[in-house]
């Protein structure tokens, strides 16, 4: 199989189920946001996490596919097919127990901090806002997304400014007060 297929040379693609639409359609927009912030997580990664995140991180990436996936099949005719492309509530729980156990190495935060630090770190923060720009194109869809992708996004953008601080915790720097 060719890596390209000369179908989007006019500008479009095709959405899950065959549906043809222009590349800048909102839909597009927002599985193309969650395709950046993978790769940023891929760079993260490459940055020697501690195992215990980058295991995190490689699950998390896994996630944004099947994410990614969901969006692009907006009649829900994957469901049935791929159970490994379905985000469900407990990946939302998973998320939500990990920031629960790294924030209890961490100081209270009583400021905002900027961002910065170590170079996994700020590239963590710079993931982070990649995160909520996807989920606000996620949040302009129409018809919108199912809840539980909304509530993932969110839960992982609160992850990724906790691990950026962790990171940086580990490694002995102080966090910028705003």
């Amino acid at each position: 199989m060719k890596i390209y297929t000369r179908t989007g040379d006019s500008g479009e693609t095709s959405l899950y189920g065959g549906v043809r639409v222009s590349k800048a359609d909102s839909r597009v927009e927002a599985y193309g946001d969650v395709d950046e912030l993978n790769a940023w997580l891929g760079l993260v990664r490459s940055s020697t996490l501690d195992p215990d995140l980058d295991g995190a991180f490689l699950r998390i990436q896994r996630d944004l596919f099947a994410l990614g996936a969901q969006l692009a099949d907006p009649s829900g005719h994957l469901e049935p097919r791929a159970a490994k492309a379905i985000i469900t509530d407990e990946d939302v729980r998973r998320l939500e127990a990990l920031i629960d156990r790294l924030e209890s190495e961490l100081p209270p935060l009583r400021n905002f901090i900027l961002a910065g630090g170590v170079p996994a770190a700020a590239t963590l923060h710079l993931a982070r806002a990649v995160c909520r720009r996807a989920e606000r194109r996620m949040v302009a869809l129409q018809p919108g997304p199912d809840a539980v992708l909304l509530q993932y996004v969110n839960r992982l953008s609160d992850l990724l400014f906790v691990v950026a601080r962790v990171v940086n915790h580990r490694a002995g720097l102080s966090e910028t007060q705003w």
